[in-house]
């Protein structure tokens, strides 16, 4: 008896040999972000930056501390939220197609952003609070309008793409009242950029987006339990409103966030699920952190392809994943109809 409970339990370990896995792969992920670019510098040079046994070149010191490094762990941030804000979705909509993305919370986010930047809001709480409150009000409209249509397998992706749809013409509609110097960058902003991350802001996202995470991780059983329907669970002791709710709030708070600090990318709460679901298997206990990890890793591989790419300049991140996540898009929307 005494044996048996010094031993993990089979899910435990599971758990934490995927997130040492995963966690490898991230920082993988993160030493090609701050290694590679349009500067040419040896491995050894970067190895004496990072390690500092070395006197490096300033230049090189700068560049993998002032702009990679800010750059790599926003990325790294930015995907971790979206890929668990599509599992989340996914989960509690039970519908596999569901992502911040499609389900227009990331457009409305958007609006309530821009709104606020217009106003001459502060970041926080000014712009951040708008962005919340925009996010919320899209994902109501779109689940009010999804329960009542009679297409019951599509309406809400249907419904998500319509509010998507008056979101950008709203965004839209808000840029062409712009006509100074904020047009580029807003521009820029909304096709998903990394270029300039804050230091302080990130560091802010950082305290938002931990509690959100170990609150999602905390209800890792229930939304299992959840998959069989919310009269299964309800008749399984869990309280199906305090989780949907809580869940809702938490993933749109995580969302206006990152929203806030790196505009719209689309489909990575799409992508990362779906293939850590195929590799994993579906029990929550274990996507949650192979959500993070895994979306964390994607995100810094596809802003290094947005930096690298190009034969000069860069171009937006939101590019790169539209260009992966939209032709899965297609294809997974074909055979949720079959």
């Amino acid at each position: 008896m005494c044996a048996t409970a010094s031993h993990p339990s089979p899910i435990l370990k599971r758990v934490l040999t995927v997130s040492l896995l995963l966690g490898i792969l991230l920082i993988v992920c993160a030493f090609l972000g701050l290694s590679l670019g349009s500067t040419e510098h040896g491995i050894r040079q970067l190895f004496a930056v990072l390690s500092g046994r070395a006197d490096p070149d300033p230049t090189l010191w700068n560049i993998v501390w002032r702009i990679r490094l800010p750059r790599v762990i926003l990325a790294a941030l930015v995907g971790a939220t979206l890929s668990l804000g599509g599992l989340v979705f996914q989960a509690l909509l039970r519908n596999p197609l569901a992502e911040p993305y499609i389900l227009g919370v990331s457009g409305g986010s958007a609006v309530g952003a821009i709104s606020g930047i217009l106003l001459g809001l502060s970041p926080f709480p000014g712009v951040a609070f708008l962005a919340f409150a925009g996010s919320m009000s899209t994902l109501f409209v779109v689940l009010v309008i999804s329960s009542r249509a009679a297409m019951k397998k599509d309406s809400l992706i249907l419904a998500g793409v319509m509010v998507n749809a008056f979101c950008s013409s709203v965004i839209m509609f808000l840029i062409s009242l712009t006509q100074d110097s904020r047009l580029h960058s807003i521009l820029f902003w909304l096709m998903g950029d990394l270029t300039m991350p804050d230091a302080n802001r990130t560091f802010l996202l950082l305290i938002i987006l931990l509690p959100c995470f170990a609150f999602v991780f905390l209800l890792a059983r229930p939304m299992n339990i959840l998959l069989m329907g919310e009269e299964m669970a309800a008749n399984m002791g869990v309280n199906v409103r305090f989780m949907s709710v809580g869940l809702l709030l938490a993933t749109s708070l995580m969302v206006s966030a990152v929203v806030c600090q790196a505009g719209l990318l689309g489909f990575v709460g799409l992508v990362m699920p779906h293939l850590l679901r195929l590799v994993f298997g579906p029990d929550h206990r274990l996507l949650i952190p192979a959500s993070i990890l895994g979306g964390a890793s994607y995100l810094v591989l596809c802003d290094l392809l947005a930096r690298s790419l190009p034969a000069q300049g860069e171009m937006p991140v939101g590019v790169i994943t539209a260009m992966i996540g939209a032709p899965l898009f297609i294809i997974l929307l074909q055979r949720s109809r079959r």
